[in-house]
């Protein structure tokens, strides 16, 4: 049996009473699954709230970011272990956005893998291609700088311990999707990029799609052999929306 991650990203949304209603809504609709695991990512001054939330709940705790200090004069900065010490499990890293508009290098975003499985987490290790790359045909290039990086700086053994999401930067937030094939292509490119490093390792390695996915598009996205769930934005801030897409990945089973 497939496991499925169905991750949602919540990016700078949300309020106490806005996160408090999501929250209700989604633990009165996913009581757990086998296959299929729910995870909620809330921006920082919410994670205690959403973890008390939480408590009881088969839906789990993670962060958007993570410092690749341990701690220190880093005015601003999260460490790992604090993360983990307000219930986080699971935290994202190379989120695109945090490329583009943060500057964050690949060796900056491995340097945050690390830190993260240091203190605890399971990073979800994003990668993905803009839409002039995609054009010029460097989709593979770029996506395998963004995973050599990692690869190198923390060893294709911590990828056991770990997840990557495949985020098309042209389809996030704009309404567009990757086909289930186009996905599914990249989605393979990946698992063989870490098979040259280590089969098993890779054959049980978690790749989910982010990437504009929704309730009437996930049964399709799902049914590929190599995406094993989505790292969800917008459709993660309805309750009804982040369900239905939950449910087309426990119908996988």
């Amino acid at each position: 049996m497939r496991s499925y991650l169905v991750a949602g990203n919540w990016k700078m949304n949300g309020s106490r009473a806005a996160n408090a209603a999501l929250l209700r809504g989604l633990r009165d609709g996913f009581t757990g699954s086998p296959g299929v695991e729910m995870l909620v990512c809330p921006p920082f001054p919410y994670l205690a709230d959403v973890a008390r939330e939480l408590e009881g709940s088969a839906i789990r705790l993670g962060a958007q970011n993570v410092s690749q200090h341990e701690s220190g004069a880093f005015t601003g900065e999260c460490s790992a272990a604090m993360l983990s010490d307000v219930g986080c499990s699971y935290v994202i890293v190379g989120h695109s956005e945090r490329r583009a508009l943060m500057g964050e290098t690949s060796e900056d975003v491995a340097a945050k893998f690390v830190a993260a499985l240091s203190g605890g987490l399971r990073p979800i290790l994003c990668v993905g291609e803009s839409l002039d790359e995609r054009e010029a045909g460097h989709t593979e290039a770029v996506i395998d700088e963004q995973l050599d990086a990692v690869l190198q700086a923390a060893g294709v053994s911590t990828f056991a311990e770990a997840v990557v999401a495949y985020e098309p930067v042209w389809a996030i937030g704009t309404g567009k999707s990757a086909s289930p094939q186009q996905a599914e292509d990249v989605h393979a490119h990946i698992r063989a990029r870490v098979a040259g490093h280590d089969r098993q390792v890779a054959d049980k390695l978690q790749i989910l799609y982010g990437g504009s996915v929704k309730g009437d598009n996930a049964a399709g996205l799902f049914s590929k052999g190599d995406i094993d769930g989505g790292l969800i934005g917008g459709a993660s801030l309805k309750a009804d929306d982040f369900l239905a897409i939950a449910t087309a990945a426990m119908a996988q089973d």
